[in-house]
C-alpha cells in the first residue's frame, strides 16, 4: 500500500505513520517541516494554509490518504479535490464533537450533527471538523472514511491530559482524585485508532464510525490506579465526590483532565455507541498498557510532554488542590 499522510509528525499522525511503516507500506509524509517525521518515510513540504501550499502534491498517486486536519475546512477541501483522481481512498480523522449537543447515551453515527461547510474558514472546532467531513465526502464520496474519534490518549500526546495525571501522581503525596472511582469513561488509545483506521481503509470501508472504547472499558479509577502503579511513587489517591469539587469552581475536563461529572456533558462525551466500529474490527488494549507506554515515552522526555500551541495546558493548580484536600 502507498500511503500519503497529511501531517504525520505528531500524536495521531505519527501513530498512523508508524503503524503503516510497520506493515511495510510505502509512506509519504506531507508536512510543514517543523518536526521530523519517523525514519523510513518520504517527506514533502508545504503549508496547507498558504497560497500554493499544496504544490508538492501536484504529482503522485497513492492508495490511501489520511488527514487529521482540525482547522479551516477549506484546507481539507483543497487537498481532497487535488487528490481525488490520484488516490484510492481518503480517511479523515474527525471527532465525536460533530454531534449536536446534547446527545443521549447510546447515540450512534446517525445522530444529529452540527452545521458545517467545506468552504468555511476556521470557526469553532466542532463546525470545522464537520466541514472537513463534508469536504472529504464531496471529493471522495463513498471512498471517504470518517473516523469520529473521542478522547485520544497514548504516547506522543500533545494535548497534555494523561501526561498531566502521570506527572502529578509521580510527584506523590495526597492527590485529588475526582470520583466516583467506578465512573466509566470512553477513550481510544492512539495506536488502536491508527491500526483500526488503516485496517478499515484497507478493507474499503467508508462513511462515519464512532471510534472510542466501549462504555466500561475503563473507569476514572482504573485510569488513575494505573498511573499510581506505573509511576511507582508514594501518591495517595483521595477519591472525592463531585459536589465539593464543583462547588470550589474547579473546571472538569480542563483542570481535572479526562474527568466529567455525570450529566449532559458526561453523556455527550462518554456515552457513544461504538457497535459499528466493533463490528468492523475495533480492538482496544487495556488501560494499564496505554498508561504504562505513555509513562515510558514521557520519561524519555524528562516528563516534559509536547504541548500544542492552540490548546491550553490542562491541570489543577497545586494551591487549589491542597485547599480542596484540606492541607
Amino acid at each position: 500500500m502507498k500511503l500519503l499522510m497529511l501531517g504525520g509528525t505528531e500524536f495521531v499522525g505519527r501513530a498512523i505513520t508508524e503503524d503503516a511503516l510497520a506493515r511495510g507500506w510505502e509512506v509519504t509524509v506531507f508536512h510543514r517541516g517543523h518536526h521530523a517525521p519517523p525514519p523510513g518515510t518520504r517527506a514533502l513540504h508545504g503549508d496547507r494554509t498558504a497560497p500554493g501550499g499544496l504544490a508538492a502534491l501536484a504529482e503522485g498517486e497513492w492508495d490511501l490518504v489520511v488527514d487529521t486536519w482540525g482547522g479551516a475546512p477549506t484546507a481539507v477541501r483543497d487537498s481532497a479535490r487535488l487528490l481525488s483522481g490520484r488516490a484510492g481512498r481518503y480517511a479523515y480523522v474527525s471527532s465525536r464533537s460533530v454531534y449536536a449537543y446534547p446527545a443521549p447515551v447510546g447515540q450512534g453515527e446517525d445522530g444529529p450533527l452540527v452545521e458545517g461547510s467545506p468552504d468555511a474558514a476556521a470557526t469553532a472546532y466542532a463546525e470545522d471538523k464537520r466541514g472537513g467531513e463534508l469536504a472529504a465526502l464531496d471529493a471522495f464520496a463513498d471512498r471517504a472514511l470518517l473516523v469520529r474519534a473521542g478522547l485520544i490518549l497514548g504516547p506522543y500526546e500533545n494535548v497534555g491530559r494523561l501526561p498531566w495525571w502521570l506527572n502529578r501522581i509521580a510527584r506523590g503525596g495526597p492527590v485529588l482524585a475526582p470520583g466516583p472511582h467506578g465512573l466509566p469513561i470512553q477513550y481510544i488509545d492512539v495506536r488502536d485508532l491508527a491500526r483500526w483506521t488503516l485496517d478499515a481503509a484497507g478493507a474499503g470501508l467508508g462513511g462515519p464510525y464512532n471510534l472510542v472504547s466501549p462504555t466500561g472499558h475503563a473507569t476514572m479509577g482504573t485510569l488513575l490506579d494505573a498511573c499510581a502503579a506505573v509511576t511507582g511513587g508514594d501518591a495517595e489517591l483521595r477519591w472525592t465526590d463531585p459536589a465539593p469539587i464543583l462547588d470550589a469552581g474547579v473546571e472538569p475536563w480542563t483542570e481535572l483532565p479526562v474527568w466529567l461529572p455525570e450529566g449532559e456533558s458526561y453523556d455527550y462525551m462518554f456515552g457513544g455507541d461504538v457497535t459499528r466500529a466493533l463490528e468492523a474490527g475495533l480492538k482496544c488494549r487495556p488501560v494499564e498498557e496505554t498508561v504504562a507506554d505513555t509513562w515510558a515515552w514521557l520519561r524519555t522526555l524528562d516528563g516534559r510532554a509536547p504541548q500544542r500551541a492552540d490548546r491550553p495546558a490542562p491541570g489543577l493548580d497545586a494551591g487549589r488542590e491542597a485547599a480542596l484536600l484540606g492541607l
